[in-house]
């Protein structure tokens, strides 16, 4: 009888479950005037258009391409985009660790919305392998912007600067759910993306960019199970956003271990455990459960989640060194239809206190 373990994968979102960073937020603010608000603005679009309006060939994570005939009107270059990334990393406590010991120990990939440049440079700094990164394509300097569309985009950006940032009714599925206010923004914000932006030469760079988020982290996932010939009940998805909502449904539902890690509402809602936690460390001990136990194990092993219960079993070194010695024993906890909405606001606040509150309230 063949008792052998099967092959069991990992993957994880980069952004929040590996890094505190949300590189396209940071750059924004950074290069582009009152670029936070512009910024929040255009999530908060993002989230009405994937998740409320759930519009026929939109995607949650798009606001990565929506930004960049911004980035692009402020003199963006690869160079520019590389050069800040690498030098602005900032990692979950332990994260390189938890990468380490996870690839050493099973098939570990990352699928991340982010922009090559930062995930490169993330690669580089933890040494996890480029080859198994599933990230946004982008090659900015090849998308050209003449003097005028540079004007007209900068006097969109300070008309965008002066629009409210929209508040989203938690039970609003549809336009007329939404205030006045808030439906005037959204007609005005379609006006500016999908008429005046994709006549605009450099609106091309809105129909060829791709941001790797909602089905396109479904397809990162299906090619990994048809690479590696693996079913989806042996796959650990770890993500925190609105971009991970698909992945963590179909790998839920593929009987696979779904797991939030500091996420937002909506990663919570379709994810199966949620972890709160300031390190990373928390992720690897998962990991090393699911690859040498299986999903049903995990499950029963966060039943009773302390530190004595961990102790009953044996953990590899040093990641059980490493875990004990944490400061603060992470929260981790089975979600279910009794506690989902108070899982929520405390992963929320959670959240907000690791990543920052401008981050942190990003979808």
């Amino acid at each position: 009888m063949n008792t052998a373990t099967p092959v069991r994968i990992f993957i994880s979102d980069c952004e929040g479950p590996i890094s505190k960073n949300d590189n396209a937020f940071e750059l924004t603010s950074h290069y582009i005037p009152k670029g936070k608000r512009i910024f929040t603005l255009i999530s908060k679009y993002d989230d009405i258009l994937a998740d409320v309006l759930k519009r026929p060939g939109y995607k949650a994570g798009d606001t990565l391409k929506l930004i960049l005939p911004f980035l692009k009107a402020y003199g963006i270059t690869n160079e520019v985009i590389s050069d800040y990334s690498s030098k602005n990393i900032l990692l979950i406590s332990n994260a390189s660790e938890m990468l380490r010991y996870v690839h050493r120990m099973m098939p570990a990939f990352i699928i991340s919305t982010s922009y090559e440049h930062y995930v490169r440079a993330l690669c580089e700094l933890v040494d996890f392998p480029f080859e198994n990164v599933y990230f946004t394509k982008l090659d900015i300097d090849k998308y050209e912007i003449s003097r005028q569309e540079r004007v007209k985009l900068k006097n969109l950006r300070e008309e965008m600067a002066r629009m409210p940032i929209p508040e989203i009714p938690s039970d609003a599925k549809f336009i007329d759910d939404f205030s006045k206010t808030l439906q005037e923004t959204v007609k005005r914000l379609d006006e500016i993306f999908w008429q005046e932006l994709l006549g605009m030469d450099i609106g091309r760079i809105l129909v060829e960019v791709n941001p790797v988020g909602g089905n396109e982290k479904v397809q990162a996932v299906k090619a990994i199970v048809n690479r590696l010939r693996v079913n989806l009940d042996n796959i650990m998805y770890v993500g925190d956003s609105i971009t991970d909502v698909l992945a963590l449904e179909f790998v839920r539902k593929g009987g696979g271990l779904a797991v939030s890690f500091n996420g937002n509402a909506y990663a919570v809602r379709e994810a199966e455990i949620a972890v709160l936690s300031e390190d990373a460390i928390v992720t690897a001990m998962l990991a090393y459960f699911f690859k040498k136990y299986g999903k049903s194990f995990v499950m029963k092993l966060i039943e009773d989640w302390r530190p004595l219960t961990l102790e009953k079993f044996w953990i590899a070194q040093p990641l059980k060194k490493s875990f004990l010695n944490l400061q603060k024993f992470p929260k981790v906890e089975i979600i279910t239809s009794d506690n989902k909405d108070r899982l929520v606001e405390e992963s929320v606040i959670f959240r907000q206190t690791v990543r920052g509150e401008a981050i942190g309230n990003l979808g």
